[in-house]
């Protein structure tokens, strides 16, 4: 128990519960389930691309590719509804698969031939941003099939089905990280990536799983998004990268790899969701969001960049200590 309220969980948490009394008593409608329920079904796509991004960065890496990635997909299943009706198992085995080549793409070009992830996935966002004003022109896919709106509209227990996918991808998420070789892999890269490899970890395999995996919870993320909105806007992800990062770092992830957990990110995409939500129902401009997860994700960078320069003053301190003088 000691440590839970040590750790950084417990500190956002703190946050969490401090922002929800604010705001409930500024307006009491935040605390009512209606209001808790939708607040968690429209932030279910950016906290299954956290999880997905989750991994990344406990590596070292980063994608800012992946609202590019899940406008994308949101398009290839769009017009093959329209186009071609199908089902729901092939919308989702189609937006998954679509998810994970685009990801593979990425991770490819990290782990092959060993571009830095920033560089990679900035050029993969510019092409296929490129490509979708090309194919779409810009237009949005409104006539989505009405056995697929139906899907959306689903409620188990009064949950609204699009929660469930975000429990599922939690799930996912954490037996990979916690139960794995390959979660083992991703800590010991982030860690000491040469220290990993004399270990025995694949770099090249973890690193292509990753962002392949990243890419499939994006597939994942898109037919959801498709299922609550009930039409597809190429530019709806305009940004949507930077909150993917910020709830992630907000986590606990160090953004310099080593550290992370499925739990804190799910914290972090909930203290977005309540600073989201708060300003809605506060009447003060959506813009100050931006503005916040700005100074978030330099907040978080800063301090782990503090934390991991005293973490090696504390290492030099030891080796020096404990070097024997010569002569004795």
């Amino acid at each position: 128990m000691r440590q839970l309220f040590r750790s950084k969980e417990a500190g956002i948490l703190l946050i969490i519960i401090v922002l929800a009394a604010v705001i409930t008593l500024k307006n009491p409608v935040f605390l009512t389930s209606e209001n808790l329920l939708d607040l968690a079904k429209n932030n279910t796509v950016i906290g299954i691309v956290a999880l997905g991004m989750l991994p990344v960065i406990i590596t070292g890496g980063i994608d800012v590719s992946v609202g590019a990635m899940t406008a994308a997909v949101t398009i290839i299943i769009g017009k093959f509804m329209v186009n071609f009706g199908g089902n729901l198992l092939l919308v989702f085995l189609l937006g998954c698969v679509s998810g994970a080549l685009l990801g593979a793409f990425n991770g490819l070009l990290v782990s092959k031939l060993n571009l830095p992830p920033i560089v990679v996935t900035l050029g993969s966002m510019s092409i296929i941003n490129g490509l979708m004003l090309y194919y779409t022109g810009g237009s949005w896919i409104t006539n989505i099939p009405q056995w697929f709106i139906g899907f959306g509209r689903i409620k188990v227990v009064g949950i609204p089905i699009q929660i469930f996918f975000l429990v599922l991808a939690a799930v996912l998420t954490y037996v990979v990280l916690k139960y794995t070789l390959m979660g083992r892999g991703i800590f010991a890269i982030g860690g000491n990536p040469v220290a990993a490899v004399r270990a025995g970890f694949h770099k090249e395999r973890i690193l292509l799983f990753l962002y392949s995996y990243l890419g499939f919870l994006v597939g994942l993320a898109a037919v959801v998004h498709t299922s609550i909105m009930r039409q597809v806007d190429p530019n709806a992800f305009t940004g949507f990268e930077m909150n993917v990062i910020a709830a992630v770092v907000l986590g606990g992830a160090n953004v310099l790899g080593g550290e992370g957990s499925v739990f804190g990110t799910i914290l972090g995409v909930t203290v977005l969701a309540v600073i989201q939500n708060g300003l809605i129902l506060a009447w003060i401009p959506t813009y100050w969001q931006q503005i916040v997860v700005g100074i978030i994700i330099l907040a978080a960078v800063c301090l782990d960049v503090i934390q991991n320069r005293r973490r090696q003053a504390r290492i030099a301190r030891i080796d020096v200590a404990g070097e024997t003088p010569v002569g004795r």
